[in-house]
């Protein structure tokens, strides 16, 4: 993955409530974001239409622009337009597709991006990548920090609840990545940020304990929290490394394997499980399993409608995803045959903690 733009700034504006939107008019005439209103609003079809409705009476220089795909092509054709005037900053509206083609779109036009999240499904909604699809395959790109995040509650619960749910694993997928970045650096020598890693750990912490769901505001609000925080974690870093490990890896696999088999989140949250598991942490394992559980999240290769041969197919293939990375997997180097073995172990300790 290329190395992010490091920046130790947080954004100007982080806004999680209910009703939040209806102050989104305020923050863009910040003299800081815009001063007039020219802004380029970017949504996605769905409920980021509807917000722009909301807004569009307080931007009357506003131009409204909508994506779907969440491909590079989409990204490059939405930089072509906002090179057609001249805008002040560019508003992202949307889920994690839509907030990310904005990101890479304003960076490369060199604007402040705002991004306002009506769906928890990942940790793009603040975070230095942007994840598009080329040639059908999804990569990773390195995009500025948005100035202000947004996450309206009242959006959120609007959204579908599975998306929202799979916040969940990709926050819980941080445990385990800075478990894998903790190894790089006893076996590598790998230097570790602190800020960064105590950012990324907090965040996982707190819904890893939190004993609500996503009926229960206050748990919907630390998730989004959370989720922010990874953003910021990996901005301060200036790479990917303090929420992405063998997690990650996996999930990148079997993207790049199985198109379309479940969500980021999803597959983070599993692939994160089954490397606590192939670290022999058993306190972390229980507790992330318990997690996941309570929440409906995938816990076996079945649940996202692998077999257990592709799941092990992707586990091999995982560390060609991120060369540069040192992880569980690449510690272990496991054959086929050792894969598939650990794999039947790892279901019977599923069995064994939560049935």
């Amino acid at each position: 993955m290329p190395l992010l733009a490091r920046s130790v700034l947080t954004p100007l504006h982080i806004d999680v409530r209910r009703g939040a939107v209806a102050d989104l008019a305020a923050i863009l005439s910040d003299g800081r974001i815009s001063a007039g209103g020219d802004v380029a609003v970017v949504v996605g079809p769905g409920q980021g239409e509807r917000i722009a409705e909301l807004i569009r009476p307080s931007l009357r220089s506003a131009d409204v622009f909508t994506v779907a795909g969440g491909t590079l092509d989409a990204a490059d054709d939405l930089g072509a337009k906002l090179r057609t005037r001249s805008y002040d900053a560019v508003v992202g509206i949307g889920g994690g597709k839509t907030i990310d083609v904005a990101k890479y779109a304003a960076t490369r036009r060199g604007l402040p991006m705002v991004s306002v999240a009506t769906a928890l499904a990942n940790d793009g909604i603040a975070s230095p990548v942007a994840s598009l699809i080329t040639e059908g395959l999804k990569g990773s790109y390195g995009v500025h920090i948005p100035i202000a995040v947004i996450v309206d509650l009242d959006f959120v619960e609007a959204g579908p609840e599975r998306h929202n749910r799979a916040g969940v694993g990709d926050v819980v997928s941080n445990i385990s990545a800075l478990a894998d970045w903790e190894l790089a650096r006893r076996v590598r020598g790998e230097r570790v940020d602190g800020l960064a890693a105590s950012l990324s750990r907090a965040g996982a912490e707190a819904v890893l304990n939190h004993p609500g769901d996503m009926s229960d505001d206050g748990f919907v609000t630390v998730l989004a929290d959370a989720l922010i925080s990874s953003g910021l974690a990996m901005a301060i870093e200036g790479t990917s490394r303090p929420c992405s490990g063998g997690c990650h890896e996996i999930m990148h696999a079997v993207d790049a394997l199985f198109p379309g088999t479940a969500s980021h989140g999803e597959l983070a949250g599993l692939g994160a499980l089954f490397c606590t598991f192939l670290r022999g942490d058993e306190r972390r394992f229980a507790e992330m399993a318990a997690c996941l559980t309570r929440h409906g999240l995938p816990r076996l290769p079945a649940e996202v409608e692998l077999t257990d041969d592709q799941f092990v197919e992707a586990v091999q293939f995982a560390p060609a995803t991120r060369p540069d990375r040192y992880t569980i997997l690449e510690h272990l180097a496991m054959s086929a045959t050792e894969t598939r073995e650990r794999l039947a172990d790892y279901a019977g300790a599923l069995r064994d903690h939560v049935g």
